[in-house]
């Protein structure tokens, strides 16, 4: 089901921090707008909750890219907000932050992160549960954890980018530069800050003329696979491969690398 994405969230844009609007064709952008530092209280995660509703339910998005509208991609969770908890409440804290970040990793078309300015702690963990990060060139990451006193993105991280320099970024909680985040696989892009929304667009747009089936059947393997076995992998990609042989948007997908043309995708 196809819905007006940008009616259906200029409703819910009164006071909001987190905004939804369709770029394009496809393509969905989520905006963090919270000055002075795009801290993610509990509101703003209710926010970009209440926004994937709306993208669950519109089957013509095909790829999100999400940006910042300041120079800070995002500071992580209010600190404010983790005082005086009792045991129950620091659960439930901790809770609501992983269930977002899950959201995010298991929604069913790829999230693109366009980071600009730095991603800190909790905003660490946020970009890491996106599919593809690029960022901007005074771009910087910072897993916060151990300088406030707590334990912090610790799956996703060593899977991205290996047990040791995830160690060291996650053990010294130091400032890591755009550059030694692209050296690590931490982002795959850089670009200058004035070119990064369009490259994130670019490649949202490139994802969103790809034959939907196939890229979220790609993405839900990747993020299964991980951890199987080769044997078990092999089985799950016989699994995936013959069900995406036999749909519509296959047989529409090679007329269209034969003719030289863009796919009319029909999710079939």
């Amino acid at each position: 089901m196809s819905i007006d994405t940008a009616a259906t969230t200029d409703e819910l844009d009164t006071g909001r921090v987190v905004t939804l609007r369709r770029e394009e064709p496809g393509i969905a952008v989520i905006t963090i707008d919270a000055p002075p530092a795009n801290v993610l209280t509990i509101q703003a995660r209710r926010e970009i909750g209440e926004i994937f509703d709306l993208l669950d339910a519109d089957d013509s998005v095909r790829a999100v890219l999400i940006t910042s509208a300041i120079k800070v991609f995002t500071a992580g969770g209010d600190l404010r907000e983790d005082q005086n908890l009792d045991a129950a409440d620091a659960r439930a804290y901790i809770d609501g932050w992983l269930g977002l970040c899950e959201r995010i990793a298991e929604y069913r078309a790829p999230v693109i992160a366009a980071i600009n300015g730095g991603a800190l702690g909790g905003g660490l963990e946020f970009v890491l549960s996106c599919d593809i990060r690029i960022a901007s060139t005074d771009a910087f990451f910072v897993a916060a954890g151990v300088n406030v006193g707590l334990i912090v993105n610790f799956w996703r991280l060593p899977r991205l980018i290996g047990l040791g320099p995830a160690k060291e970024i996650l053990l010294t909680g130091s400032r890591i530069s755009a550059e030694q985040a692209y050296n690590w696989g931490l982002v795959t892009e850089l670009h200058a800050p004035e070119d990064l929304y369009e490259a994130g667009l670019a490649k949202a747009r490139r994802i969103a003329t790809r034959a939907p089936l196939s890229v979220e059947a790609t993405k839900y393997s990747a993020n299964r696979t991980m951890d199987l076995s080769a044997e078990q992998s092999d089985e799950f990609q016989r699994q995936q491969f013959v069900k995406m042989f036999l749909t519509e948007d296959h047989q529409e997908a090679l007329r269209a690398f034969f003719g030289k043309r863009d796919g009319d995708y029909h999710r079939r």
